[in-house]
């Protein structure tokens, strides 16, 4: 009999795998279920936002420990990125929805705080340029004010963001993308810039201080595009192949140079960078929590009640 059948446990995909999943990727998908089930049914008759702010932390502790278990992390998160992994009773009892995505695939926004570090000028200058093309491109009002916000947030304790990311309050930088868009809110809200809401910064930024590479092998087609001066058009088929090779073949087979940015990628080297977010019903209502991945070690665990 099936393992997944054996525990009552349903796996659903509902984007379609684009990865074949290999037995060692399958095996932590079981694991992960029968632990997390077998918590569901000691606490499933408790209810209120303390008991499902335990249950969470539970979660976020079996979970973790199972990625650390797991040796082969390159398979492990290629699957991850790929699909969102839902997992339910077969009564509907018990659901929990895991996803991950790259933490370090843009252009660090930490970077344009970079400007006095001579043996970094090469992050500062990647962000910089980004940031004034965008600026031009989305016809940013006042890009100058704006790049100033930033500056001083990066710069300073964070005091300016919102009473609930208390965590946000112990770190320096832009650590996280709500806190980014917490910023712009008070840039748009200063300066009246109707065009701000339009500039796809996720496309293009990463959130995090601790990074100092770009994980290009997951980063979007327009950042790529960017990087490399490459026609989007080339880089978003090339994204759509599902034997593509390497990025750095890509890109000297169109003519890119990818000797100008090796300094600041990732290269062949996997990351072992990820934000995960787990969205769970407990008591009839939804919850979720997100937490960061980093060799190793996860940290910065937000617990966003009820959604």
């Amino acid at each position: 009999m099936d393992k997944t059948q054996s525990t009552g446990i349903v796996v659903k995909n509902r984007q379609g795998f684009a990865l074949m999943i290999t037995l060692s990727v399958l095996s932590v998908i079981i694991a992960l279920t029968m632990v997390l089930l077998s918590y569901f049914e000691k606490v499933q008759q408790d209810s209120g936002t303390t008991k499902a702010l335990i249950q969470a932390n539970v979660y976020y502790t079996n979970i973790t420990n199972i990625f650390q278990a797991f040796k082969d992390k390159k398979t492990l998160f290629s699957v991850l990125y790929q699909t969102a992994l839902p997992l339910h009773t077969l009564d509907d009892k018990f659901s929990l929805v895991l996803q991950c995505e790259p933490l370090y695939k843009g252009v660090n926004i930490n970077w344009l705080g970079l400007e006095n570090d001579s043996k970094k000028a090469a992050l500062y200058t990647v962000a910089q340029d980004l940031f004034e093309i965008l600026a031009q491109d989305y016809n940013i009002e006042d890009a100058g004010r704006l790049q100033e916000m930033l500056v001083e947030e990066i710069g300073s304790s964070g005091l300016a963001v919102l009473k609930e990311q208390s965590r946000l309050h112990q770190k320096n930088g832009i650590i996280s993308y709500q806190q980014f868009t917490a910023l712009v809110s008070r840039y748009q809200f200063e300066v009246d810039d109707s065009n701000i809401g339009s500039v796809p910064w996720k496309k293009y930024f990463s959130f995090s201080p601790e990074a100092e590479t770009i994980d290009g092998e997951y980063s979007s087609a327009e950042l790529i595009s960017y990087l490399f001066e490459i026609e989007l058009s080339a880089v978003e088929e090339w994204a759509s192949l599902i034997d593509k090779g390497t990025l750095e073949d890509f890109v000297r087979e169109n003519g890119g140079d990818y000797a100008k940015r090796k300094s600041i990628l990732a290269d062949k080297t996997f990351v072992e960078a990820a934000k995960c977010s787990v969205g769970y019903a407990f008591a009839k209502e939804q919850y979720r929590f997100r937490f960061e991945y980093i060799q190793g070690e996860a940290k910065h665990f937000e617990f966003y009640g009820k959604q």
